[in-house]
């Protein structure tokens, strides 16, 4: 039997000889950036990724706080849109799965990241 971690593993490095751009940990975000996406909605479904971009840039706070576009642009994403070839990368290799509709233009310029991750914005009080 082979072990689903492995085997994860495995298809992630190969992504990453193909498309060295990101490195493996910007994959695993991803990955649980769509697992703490779903787990907030109602019922499970299809997320779009403007929806995936929103989970991933709550979890990249909460995980990273301040420090976050720092850590994303260490593993090679520095723009929504570089979160988007990483999860059509996923796709290719069947870790992800698509519909019709989907497409790498929906991960366009959703949100910069010095604004989204600014430290000045995280703690200021209402």
């Amino acid at each position: 039997m082979v072990n689903p971690t492995i085997e994860l593993m495995v298809k992630i490095q190969a992504v990453c000889k193909k498309d060295p751009r990101y490195k493996p940990e910007a994959y695993l975000f991803v990955l649980a950036g769509l697992h703490f996406t779903v787990s907030r909605l109602k019922e499970r479904r299809h997320v779009t990724g403007q929806e995936l971009l929103a989970g991933i840039r709550v979890h990249g706070l909460d995980q990273f706080g301040p420090l976050t576009q720092q850590v994303f642009e260490h593993w090679g994403v520095h723009t929504t849109e570089d979160f988007g070839h990483i999860v059509f990368n996923l796709v290719r290799v069947k870790l992800l799965g698509k519909t019709e509709e989907d497409s790498i233009e929906d991960f366009k310029g959703v949100y910069d990241f010095s604004e989204a991750f600014n430290p000045k914005h995280l703690y200021q009080l209402p």
